[in-house]
């Protein structure tokens, strides 16, 4: 230890060069620089514990005049606290839940949400069968408490400015409460509601943001796509359950209007681009990780996908107003000496609101894209494409802390040309009947009807109904 302490020495003469400088500061700068030392390495964990426990404890502060206040009228205790917090390494962010550490800001965010929900689904018989088919068949009628369309989230920031460059960093993970069976879709896979199992933790989000206020922000890692984001992030079943998928073995999330009404747009691993807000407008533009067809075999893709967006917010009095279109392409390169093809879509949306009022339209169109989730179903057994469309439509109106919400939408499937197969999906759709309280800032709770139809190319067809009532927290 005799290192150390002649360290602890020559740390401690450092802070004590001031002559001037008031104890308390000394005692402050001299923890900073071992903390420093600690950080870069030279000091050992053991090491800077021993030397904190160690250094010399500081004299009582010095009486200071009045004179140094910021405030003129404070009192020179109150001036003396001042200089103190303008010392302090860790301080509260302005807002949020997080604290500034010397130039870094880290930031915490959150959410649960919990729902007790009783599905009621068609028997399971030929006359039911669709492939594709959203729409739950079974024997009986289930209960689940379960998580809605969102999982748990708990997201991490960290941000700074260096050399005029505004940075951060991003990880966002997505707990679930539901036990799974961690199957081929991962943290999301199918429900394993038994003893001793164990729900997963998806971590979808992981990028960095570089950027200028008026230059733009480069994005980089895996985070939401561009195409067919509004259309999710907007519809009320974000907050619920909406159709449920899987109920009497659920997963960490249910499907909302995914695959009706939408396509999910996911989260990839991409590069983009998103420019500063020009008079209401925004684009974004980037290249993301070219993806194989679930309903396919494993492909080998030379080139990326490239998706865009632009949108478009304006408000006027009690008059707001949010518009979108977005773009997807990707060449697939075949499998299994399938040909080659290109897989593309479209999409446009708009939110308006007047005073407690809401509603949205949202149409999407693709070619090869295929249904609920990029690239499933996209083409038949011999590579051909098959077209694909949907819509949905909602309406919301609040009063003080209730609203009453509503939305129906579906989502179409197109048989390749020259295919024939009559129990593959031709249309998935829903009407959703939504009740929401604000309890608090946090908390909203939620009660909810959907009404899902699943109908196949030729004529079966299923339904079933869905009762969700809980609540879902954010922070």
């Amino acid at each position: 230890m005799r290192g150390t302490t002649t360290l602890l020495q020559a740390v401690c003469a450092a802070a004590l060069l001031a002559g001037a400088t008031p104890a308390f500061a000394q005692d402050d700068t001299t923890s900073a620089l071992l903390l420093r030392l600690k950080e870069k390495g030279i000091l050992t964990q053991a090491e800077y514990d021993d030397l904190i426990a160690r250094k010399p404890p500081a004299a009582p502060p010095a009486p200071q005049p009045a004179a140094v206040a910021t405030n003129p009228t404070a009192e020179p205790q109150t001036a003396a606290v001042a200089q103190l917090d303008d010392k302090r390494l860790v301080r509260m962010t302005s807002s949020g839940i997080g604290m500034e550490v010397g130039g870094v800001t880290v930031k915490f965010s959150g959410s649960v949400n919990a729902f007790y929900t009783h599905d009621s689904p068609d028997k399971r018989l030929a006359g039911t069968t669709v492939v594709g088919g959203l729409a739950n068949t079974g024997p009986q009628n289930s209960s689940a408490i379960r998580n809605g369309l969102l999982p748990g989230i708990f997201g991490l920031d960290v941000s700074t400015n260096q050399g005029g460059w505004d940075i951060a960093a991003h990880f966002g993970f997505y707990p679930g409460i539901n036990s799974n069976s961690y199957g081929g879709n991962g943290a999301n896979a199918a429900g394993a509601p038994v003893a001793l199992a164990t729900a997963g933790i998806d971590a979808r989000q992981t990028y960095m943001t570089i950027g200028k206020p008026h230059l733009g922000t480069f994005k980089l890692g895996r985070d939401i796509g561009l195409f067919g984001s509004d259309a999710i992030l907007n519809d009320i079943t974000l907050l619920s359950v909406g159709t449920p998928g899987s109920n009497a073995g659920p997963s960490n999330t249910s499907l909302g209007r995914i695959g009706i009404g939408y396509i999910y747009t996911d989260f990839q691993p991409q590069i983009t681009y998103t420019t500063p807000v020009f008079g209401g407008f925004q684009a974004s533009a980037g290249i993301f990780q070219p993806l194989s067809t679930l309903t396919g075999g494993a492909e080998v893709n030379g080139t990326p996908g490239f998706q865009g967006k632009v949108t478009y917010d304006f408000k006027a009095d009690t008059f707001t107003g949010h518009l979108w279109a977005s773009g997807i392409t990707q060449k697939h390169d075949g499998f299994a000496g399938a040909p080659s093809y290109t897989g593309s879509g479209f999409d446009v949306g708009g939110k308006l609101g007047y005073g407690p009022l809401n509603v949205l339209g949202y149409y999407y169109g693709g070619s090869g894209l295929g249904t609920t989730a990029l690239f499933v179903f996209s083409t038949d057994a011999l590579g051909r494409k098959r077209d694909s469309s949907g819509f949905y439509g909602q309406a919301s109106l609040t009063f003080d802390k209730f609203t009453v919400a509503g939305s129906y939408g579906q989502s179409k499937l197109d048989l390749a040309r020259g295919e024939v197969n009559p129990t593959l999906l031709d249309k998935n759709s829903s009407w959703v009947g939504q009740l929401r309280y604000g309890l608090t800032s946090w908390v909203t709770l939620l009660a909810e009807y959907i009404h899902t139809k699943a109908e196949a190319q030729g004529p079966n067809e299923a339904k079933s109904n869905t009762v969700s009532v809980g609540s879902i927290l954010f922070f």
